[in-house]
């Protein structure tokens, strides 16, 4: 055997690896280790082992993908280091999978992961699944590999163009992304993730691209403290310059209708907002995102708004005559295409970035920290005359009525809880009433519930009734199919395991069933509970809406998805019957069992009023989108 050859020429290396990995077990982490000496502050390493130290000094110890010939180098490292039991990784059978399990990761514990992937292909899986977290602002890591630097010919798998930096240019339109094609640079490259993936009120993806022959390049005398540590740290109250405080106490003292939009930027601000809705009398409407900011009991919060909202949230909206927007980026059916304000004459928005804070016209901006910055205006309303009496306004009376029918008519559908359907050929459960006894058991049972997108999601959200944040998890900024039951991964990644229910759709699960060999791989205890009307049921609804028929979102193919999920050894397969209380008691028996479970539910489609939820806003789609514009226009807003 030739001395030099590969395995042979880098046991030298992997041993240097090793014992610096069990010199940081040992210490109890990196920067102990670096404290007491027993990891030199200068090393002899390469460009993979400090891209894996440094991020191991962000606290970032989980990390999931599927390697591949452009991530090989970086796969030995991760090996070395997990030996040592300082991190841990997961191969699963997708990067789209991978993805949506590290942002619900991040998102339910706060814990952080890497998403590693080869190149090509695989790079763009999880690229295209980046745009959650560019959407809903999480921080993800993700280690692509990527073309050799030498240009010695086409790479197998790049983008086949006579180009460099390729992919560079894509990852950077959906994110900030960096090619490590000098190795020196890793540690700016570490800096600048660090400071994306843990932006304080914005964060998001961060693409660290590694090309090939440089992932094993040396790094002699390479000083470990050029290691980045230290998220950038959040942003204050907004400034008061100008008296802008005093501005919007005046605007809102004179208001007669004020309604709050509540955007997933003001997460951190429940208190702060409960307090703001008495001191000016307004009333609040939600965005998925921040379900739960406010309880939904309380009697100010009129729940979800925009083209899929609710009828308490769109009156709101409708009559208001000042918004207060906080934390919010005014996605198109959140705020009705830029139609959900008609009558709003003022608008006072508080948001970090200046282009969301700007949004609207007429507005007087607060850029700054949600939960500050409502603090500080708090205390400035709090010197001048209260607007609440005793007897509740004509604005708060007219919106408590509102409140009442929308609960009425959920409860009305309730009532109704099956309905027959052509497809199954008998009566079936309606969604609403299938996905009321999943959250309400969800509840009970302190499970964590993600929605899949489609017409799970349009009636998941507007069914939840929080009382708190954390309950539930709606990925409503992409709405990527199949996130809910990736997401699952995430209770087996997290070193604070949760129970997981997946709410999904027979389209979603169909476009990403991996989970059910990956859940069983890597321990998972959690549900899918899959709600079958055998088509992508959101867009049959939209097309029959907008254009009295339907094409191309339903088949005849008929799936046994109880034998599908049975045939993998490990997942518990159950029918749900066709009552909600036949629900709850498949749920109890999944979580009784010590692993990953499917529970199959058929589920009604059709015109029946009483199938759904409805719509109750504009949105510019389809034939909708001239009137829609127009109305835009009109308002001028």
């Amino acid at each position: 055997m030739s001395e030099n050859a590969p395995w042979t020429h880098s046991r030298p290396l992997a041993e240097a690896r090793a014992r610096r990995a069990q010199a940081i077990a040992d210490a109890g982490g990196i920067e102990k280790a670096l404290a007491s000496g027993a990891l030199p502050k200068v090393v002899d390493t390469t460009l993979s082992e400090a891209i894996i130290l440094g991020l191991l000094r962000q606290e970032v110890r989980a990390f999931v993908g599927v390697l591949g010939h452009g991530s090989t180098e970086v796969g030995e490292v991760l090996r070395i280091y997990e030996d040592a039991g300082l991190l841990r990784t997961y191969g699963v059978r997708s990067e789209i999978e991978a993805s949506h399990a590290a942002v619900a990761l991040r998102w339910v514990t706060g814990e952080k992961a890497a998403v590693v992937t080869s190149i090509g292909p695989g790079a763009l899986h999880a690229l295209a699944a980046a745009i959650v977290p560019a959407s809903d602002g999480i921080g993800v890591w993700y280690l692509f590999g990527d073309e050799t630097t030498e240009d010695e010919g086409p790479n197998m798998q790049q983008i086949p163009k006579h180009e460099q930096d390729l992919f560079l240019r894509v990852c950077s339109s959906m994110g900030r992304a960096y090619t490590l094609h000098t190795p020196w640079a890793v540690s700016t490259a570490l800096r600048r993730g660090l400071n994306t993936v843990d932006h304080p009120h914005r964060a998001g993806p961060f693409f660290l691209l590694l090309p090939m022959n440089t992932q094993g390049s040396p790094l002699p005398d390479f000083n470990l403290d050029e290691l980045p540590r230290g998220a950038p740290p959040r942003l204050g109250a907004a400034s008061d310059v100008g008296d802008v405080y005093g501005g919007a106490a005046e605007v809102l003292m004179r208001a007669q209708r004020v309604v709050v939009k509540v955007g997933g930027g003001a997460r951190d601000a429940g208190p702060e907002l409960a307090d703001f809705l008495e001191l000016v009398d307004a009333v609040a409407v939600l965005s998925p995102l921040a379900s739960g900011v406010i309880p939904y009991q309380n009697p100010r919060n009129m729940t979800l708004g925009g083209s899929k909202g609710s009828i308490s949230g769109n009156f709101a909206m409708e009559h208001a005559d000042v918004l207060v927007a906080v934390g919010t980026r005014f996605v198109c059916q959140s705020d009705c295409s830029r139609t959900g304000y008609p009558e709003v004459e003022n608008v006072i928005s508080i948001n970090t970035d200046f282009d969301d804070v700007t949004h609207y016209g007429r507005t007087l901006a607060l850029v700054g920290d949600a939960a500050s910055t409502l603090g500080k205006l708090n205390g400035v309303l709090e010197g001048r005359a209260a607007k609440v009496s005793a007897p509740p306004s004509s604005w708060m009376a007219e919106c408590a009525i509102q409140r009442e029918a929308w609960d009425e008519f959920k409860a009305e559908r309730y009532n109704r809880p099956t309905l027959f359907d052509e497809a199954w050929g008998c009566e079936v459960l309606t969604q609403p009433v299938a996905i009321r006894a999943a959250v309400d058991w969800a509840k009970a049972n302190g499970a964590v519930s993600f929605f899949d997108a489609g017409d799970v999601q349009a009636n998941g959200m507007q069914i939840v009734e929080d009382d708190r944040l954390g309950r539930t998890f709606t990925e409503a900024g992409a709405s990527y199919m199949g996130f809910a039951v990736s997401a699952l991964l995430a209770s087996a990644l997290s070193e604070r395991p949760f129970y997981g229910l997946a709410i999904t759709g027979d389209g979603s699960f169909t476009m990403n069933p991996q989970i059910l060999i990956d859940g069983v791989e890597h321990g998972v205890r959690g549900c899918v509970l899959l709600l079958d009307n055998r088509r992508m049921a959101a867009i049959s609804g939209l097309q029959l809406a907008q254009y009295g028929a339907e094409r191309a979102t339903k088949d005849s193919v008929v799936v046994d998805y109880v034998a599908w999920a049975r045939s993998i050894q490990g997942v518990q397969a159950l029918d749900g019957g066709r009552s909600p209380g036949s629900v709850a008691v498949a749920l109890d028996q999944a979580k009784a069992h010590d692993g990953l479970s499917l529970i199959h539910v058929p589920v009604y489609f059709g015109p029946d009023e009483f199938g759904g939820l409805g719509a109750y806003g504009r949105w510019n789609v389809g034939n909708w989108c001239e009137a829609t514009q127009a109305l835009r226009h009109r308002i001028g807003l």
